[in-house]
């Protein structure tokens, strides 16, 4: 080991590429590994028949303040989505929208079937205290499943049922709402500060943004490590590489694999299955995210991302994405999901053609409700570093702002 050696990043997803460039602007020479063929970790996108298929349903929070700060965000030619949802509920679809960002639709929001008057009135009260609370404050809260923060905060069973699980169950990849009510609050604040969005070329054009930053010859890929000693990592293929110190920036399942002693705080994993549908046209017309507010069925959302970056689909065709908590691995999920679609959409999703289905066993680390206090965003086995969204927070964020602080606390002591 080298004292003065580079520093040996073992990912280039989100947290890896943020510990990379933060390291580098500190002027500490560093050096990334990837197992596998492309930078991004779970934020990738390919191109399917002229089509940008992301790995999974995946968007963008242009709040986030760290990622946008590391970012030119400019130069990713953000599409937002509008500020709120269309339910579909009762045999149609009802618009419930953020009447602070779109008065216009005050009316259909209040008169939408989705919770009571008082529910309404109670998500303008809890956006006024989440939007005043620093994410200092938000962080430090008493922890509880989210689910009970909402009964808790005076929500009816309706509108938790209807609005809350199909929503955040998107996001937190789970309808019990068991998820942190910490990570409830940030994503709260982030969709209430800012838009959802996608960059116009796909969300891989994100870790791609990162990645060109490093130094040449800093990045490898297609290496993946078989096992690390002190400052020093072993590649399967035999090759070794010493440096001062070692960070995992990998996901928690392959750093329990590398350390075993984090096997024992490595978070379970949320999976996801994301079907693409190229269609004709648009069912929607807008880009706006589709929720089963019903209670059940297989589709949790579905979202047609050409209607908000046109450049995710060839001229004249749309692309829709479909949304289903969980892995489904029957042979019949693609036409149970037309047959439930039929109801909200019509006939024209006869005319939808099957592009590719997403089976994402770990598609979200699980963010339970904690019994001690804030997350530092790493964790340290001597020389060896561990950082990412399952030691923050689940989310681009939380991954970029885990990468910078590690490589904060390396820079420091050297």
């Amino acid at each position: 080991m080298s004292e003065g050696g580079p520093v040996l990043v073992i990912g280039a997803g989100m947290a890896g590429l943020s510990c990379a460039l933060h390291l580098d602007a500190a002027g500490v020479p560093v050096h990334v590994f990837e197992a596998s063929d492309e930078i991004g970790g779970r934020v990738r996108t390919d191109v399917v028949n002229g089509y940008l298929l992301d790995r999974g349903f995946q968007v963008y929070l242009d709040a986030y303040p760290e990622t946008g700060h590391l970012l030119d965000l400019g130069r990713l030619e953000l599409r937002t989505f509008e500020p709120g949802a269309l339910i579909y509920q009762g045999g149609r679809l009802h618009r419930l929208m953020d009447i602070f960002r779109r008065p216009g639709a005050t009316l259909q929001s209040i008169r939408a079937p989705i919770g009571s008057l008082l529910d309404k009135a109670r998500v303008g009260l809890l956006r006024n205290r989440i939007l005043n609370s620093s994410m200092e404050s938000i962080a430090t809260r008493p922890d509880q499943k989210t689910e009970d923060y909402l009964k808790n905060a005076g929500f009816s069973e309706a509108m938790i049922d209807h609005f809350f699980r199909s929503f955040y169950g998107g996001i937190f990849l789970e309808h019990e709402l068991q998820t942190s009510s910490r990570m409830f609050e940030f994503t709260f604040k982030m969709f209430a500060r800012g838009s959802a969005a996608l960059p116009a070329k796909g969300m891989g054009e994100i870790p791609k943004q990162l990645a060109a930053r490093l130094p040449a010859g800093c990045l490898r890929l297609n290496c993946p490590v078989h096992r690390i000693e002190k400052g020093k990592i072993i590649l399967e293929n035999g090759e070794s590489f010493e440096g001062s110190t070692v960070v995992i920036a990998t996901n928690a399942k392959q750093a329990a694999r590398l350390v075993p002693e984090f096997k024992a705080q490595a978070p379970a994993w949320r999976p996801a299955t994301t079907l693409y549908f190229n269609a004709p046209v648009s069912p929607v017309n807008e880009p706006i995210i589709c929720l089963n507010g019903e209670g059940r069925g297989r589709v949790n959302s579905v979202c047609v991302l050409s209607d908000a970056s046109p450049a995710y689909a060839p001229e004249g065709r749309a692309l829709v994405s479909v949304s289903v908590l969980g892995i489904h691995n029957s042979g019949g999920l693609e036409q149970a999901v037309r047959d439930e679609l039929n109801a909200w959409f019509g006939n024209c999703v006869e005319d939808w053609h099957h592009l590719r289905t997403d089976q994402i066993e770990e598609a979200l680390p699980e963010q339970r409700p904690e019994d001690g206090g804030p997350r530092k965003g790493f964790l340290q086995f001597e020389d060896t570093w561990i950082c990412g969204d399952h030691a923050l927070s689940a989310s681009i964020e939380g991954a970029v702002v885990s990468g910078k602080r590690v490589a904060e606390a390396i820079s420091q002591r050297r």
